[in-house]
């Protein structure tokens, strides 16, 4: 069974961005893959466990912290009430995407507007 954990805050701590999640994610394996979602103007980090994927949607006002983990080649982790997983190849990944998108029209004219604002 798929589901779904929007991330609706971040923040940097001891040299790393912490995605804060609202559910426990115990037993989940990133994939070290991001998707997109168009539609929703989020970056989507799947990962994974013996019933199916969970999809980890980074929306837009999230952004601009990702792009000072580019820049500066900051961890990702994700923050939950039992502790805290690193989204393994997440800057890599975001930057083979985000190259991906620009200039893209497969992806929507406002996302592809949305990320060049962004990145």
């Amino acid at each position: 069974m798929n589901k779904r954990i929007t991330i609706s805050n971040a923040n940097f701590s001891d040299n790393k961005l912490l995605l804060h999640a609202s559910e426990s994610i115990n037993g989940l394996i990133p994939t070290e893959q991001i998707l997109v979602d168009s539609k929703q103007f989020s970056f989507v980090y799947l990962m994974e466990n013996l019933e199916g994927y969970t999809y980890i949607d980074i929306p837009e006002p999230i952004w601009p912290l990702l792009k000072e983990t580019l820049t500066k080649r900051i961890p990702v982790w994700i923050h939950f009430n039992d502790g805290e997983l690193e989204l393994t190849n997440f800057n890599e990944e975001l930057e083979y995407v985000i190259n991906n998108i620009r200039g893209n029209s497969n992806y929507g004219e406002e996302m592809v507007t949305k990320v060049e604002g962004n990145f």
